[in-house]
């Protein structure tokens, strides 16, 4: 009996595999990026310096901080009106957003040479426009002392616009009604104009 001739070995060929021509869209499509504005952009800033804002809660008749930032003074380039914005620091949220009325006068805070109290009638840095009196104070004197010039000329300016209206119906809002509120009892803890505070001091 004759010894078994070796079987030759079979090579697999892969058959070609048909292109296929199936065209699939995406599930979720890119849209167009959305420009975030401020409402600042056609304002100049007549004025900017760091300070620390209070508001005075009248439920516990006590000075709430509100926060720490630069505040700065804007006036539109068409309308010419003057308003008083104020960002807190890292957050940049919101702390005083108003127009600079007639009525607002600064009064010395308890005999300070470097804080001040005012009264708003519509504050809308919470998005409604709210009735408040506020305090804002800064590391010396000097400061203080520019801030009030650049404030009452503010002032000055609204009031000689013929076709002025009321700030509550014209004041730009920055933040929505809910992240303000929010935002803003997170951040605002009890304090006083006249405590030492770092921040403030820093400024």
């Amino acid at each position: 009996m004759s010894a078994e001739e070796p079987k030759p070995e079979t090579a697999h060929v892969e058959e070609p595999q048909e292109e296929s021509t199936a065209h699939f869209e995406p599930v979720v499509k890119l849209t167009e990026t959305v420009e975030t504005k401020t409402n600042e952009e056609d304002e100049e800033v007549l004025f900017k310096i760091r300070a620390k804002l209070f508001r005075f809660a009248k439920d516990s008749s006590e000075w709430k901080e509100r926060g720490t930032g630069d505040v700065r003074i804007l006036q539109h380039k068409e309308t010419k009106k003057v308003r008083l914005v104020m960002r807190r620091d890292k957050t940049l949220k919101v702390c005083a957003n108003h127009f600079l009325t007639p009525d607002m006068k600064l009064s010395p805070n308890i005999g300070s040479d470097r804080s001040w109290v005012w009264a708003v009638a519509a504050d809308v840095s919470e998005g409604e426009p709210t009735a408040e009196t506020l305090a804002i104070r800064f590391a010396n004197a000097e400061n203080a002392t520019a801030f009030k010039d650049k404030f009452e000329e503010g002032v000055k300016l609204n009031g000689e616009l013929k076709d002025d209206a009321p700030a509550k119906e014209d004041a730009p809002k920055e933040d929505t009604k809910e992240e303000a509120k929010e935002d803003a009892a997170a951040e605002e803890t009890k304090g006083h104009p006249e405590e030492s505070v770092d921040e403030a001091k820093k400024a």
